[in-house]
């Protein structure tokens, strides 16, 4: 098998269920080792129950045969059933409504209510929706109810961060992290639902996040305050933050790249040159990243004027640069984005799968040896199993209402 070819992403894509199958855990989905095993130090998060869920539901529709040891059809609808049933149960808050961080035995050990897990919440229920899980719609219908009560700012036309358990104290940080999962997540509901105020939604944060990029060089502010101002100095004390690194993060220049084609190809009155502006965040991104010290790979983040802050390489951004080179590919025709794709499935191939155990190392050093400072463990696959789907589907519409279309 050619790393990239059609044998080989079915290969990795039945790798990764099977690997994603030893997560099921009572309360949801959990924490991953490098081994495949629970780790029994780790609460049960929301965002990993979420995408377990997703990535479960997209297997089901997917219909392929499975890996050794792996799920069957049987087993994934199990495992999808399962997630929409601990995102109904331990992991919502039936006091307060909405969804707990993170759950453990004795209850929530982180009760706050976040806009990134929210939007997996939305993303996980219409996966499921379309595998056809009993309960889906109604996880559907409530998580897309809390995101309009809670989290949709009408004014900035993008989503707040965290909320206290009772909804009472609204932290004053935003983050662009969350605002690009849930595009992802309202383009899937504008899909499933039919109802085209979520492609909207998704239409005018990502119309607002090109501007900010277009205004900074394509290096892409993550971080602001309560009214929406740049604070680019954040986490300057915490570089390799998982979820807000300071700097500019490579990775989610890569993946906006990618939304933002999306978002074009969804609404018929797009925000203007949202494919243009994914070609820049592109070509930055992978000025920056690819092979910045000198060895392959992308680094994890750059300071402002595009030298490399953090040099670990994280699996996730590899996962979307392919992705993105892809849908590039499709979109302009572009031959170098296919040459691009190619060398980048050869490095994971080499670097970055797990072939004695399975998955992907999450994290790599600056000479290409695993390295845990980061991310310990293998607990997501969600974002190498998209990029092994994704060349087998259209650009759009959202991978589940992709996968029942054919």
């Amino acid at each position: 098998m050619i790393p990239g070819d059609t044998e080989y992403l079915a290969a990795q894509r039945a790798d990764l269920l099977r690997f994603a199958r030893g997560s099921r855990h009572d309360l949801g989905f959990g924490w991953l080792d490098e081994a495949g095993e629970l780790d029994p130090s780790r609460p049960v998060e929301l965002w990993i129950t979420c995408r377990m869920t997703h990535v479960f539901a997209l297997g089901l529709l997917a219909d392929e045969p499975p890996a050794p040891g792996g799920p069957d059809r049987a087993a994934l609808r199990a495992l999808v059933e399962h997630g929409v049933a601990a995102l109904r149960g331990p992991l919502r808050d039936a006091e307060h409504g909405g969804w707990y961080a993170a759950v453990g035995a004795d209850g929530p050990t982180d009760p706050t209510k976040q806009a990134y897990g929210h939007s997996f919440v939305v993303l996980a229920a219409t996966s499921a929706v379309v595998a056809g899980v009993d309960g889906a719609r109604e996880l559907l219908t409530e998580a897309l109810a809390v995101q309009d009560a809670r989290f949709w700012d009408e004014r900035a036309g993008l989503v707040v961060e965290e909320w206290d358990r009772t909804w009472t104290t609204l932290d004053g940080y935003r983050g662009i992290n969350a605002n690009m999962h849930t595009v992802e997540a309202y383009l899937a509901a504008g899909d499933v639902t039919g109802d085209s105020i979520w492609h909207r939604r998704a239409g005018r944060i990502a119309g607002t996040v090109e501007g900010w990029a277009r205004d900074n060089d394509w290096r892409i502010p993550e971080h602001f305050d309560a009214d929406w101002n740049p604070l680019l100095e954040h986490h300057h004390d915490q570089p390799a933050h998982p979820f807000r690194p300071y700097g500019a993060t490579v990775g989610h220049g890569l993946e906006w790249a990618r939304l933002l084609v999306a978002v074009d190809a969804t609404l018929a009155e797009p925000p203007a040159d949202l494919v243009e502006a994914a070609v820049s965040l592109y070509d930055r991104a992978v000025g920056d990243g690819w092979a910045a010290d000198g060895a392959d790979g992308f680094v994890y983040t750059t300071d402002w004027s595009g030298r490399p802050v953090v040099r670990a390489r994280m699996h996730w951004v590899l996962a979307e640069a392919v992705s993105t080179a892809d849908v590039l590919l499709r979109t302009t025709g572009g031959g170098r984005f296919a040459d691009d794709a190619a060398r980048w499935w050869a490095y994971a191939d080499r670097s970055l799968v797990d072939h004695e155990r399975g998955s992907w190392h999450h994290e790599l050093d600056a000479s290409n040896t695993p390295s845990a400072e980061t991310w310990p463990g293998k607990p997501d696959v969600y974002h190498a199993y998209q990029a092994a789907l994704l060349p087998r589907l259209p650009v759009t519409p959202s991978f589940a209402t992709a996968l029942a279309a054919r």
